[in-house]
């Protein structure tokens, strides 16, 4: 059986992950965030840490704040979760330009 078809059959963890994180998935979808939700996926399906991801998430508390570190996608989660809070920050930010 060839290697991608093994890793098809596999199942992914990395929405659950976003879910711990608080972050929303469809929540800002830009070209930019497409290409990262794409490729957080494609880590997750080759990730070697599967049955360890799924222990953790099992014991894990219902939120987090980040990703644990053996996670490929830490990086991406926390980049998603920046710009998820990024955008009302910067809307309040706007509030107390002066014009």
């Amino acid at each position: 059986m060839a290697a991608s078809a093994i890793r098809e059959h596999r199942p992914i963890h990395v929405f659950e992950m976003m879910e711990r994180l608080g972050i929303e998935p469809g929540s800002s979808v830009t070209p930019r965030l497409s290409l990262t939700y794409a490729t957080a996926v494609n880590r997750c399906e080759a990730c070697p840490y599967h049955e360890t991801c799924r222990y953790w998430l099992d014991h894990a508390p219902a939120s987090i704040g980040s990703a644990p570190q053996f996670c490929p996608d830490a990086d991406i989660l926390f980049e998603l979760q920046f710009d998820q809070i990024r955008p009302s920050s910067a809307t309040n930010s706007k509030s107390f330009c002066v014009a």
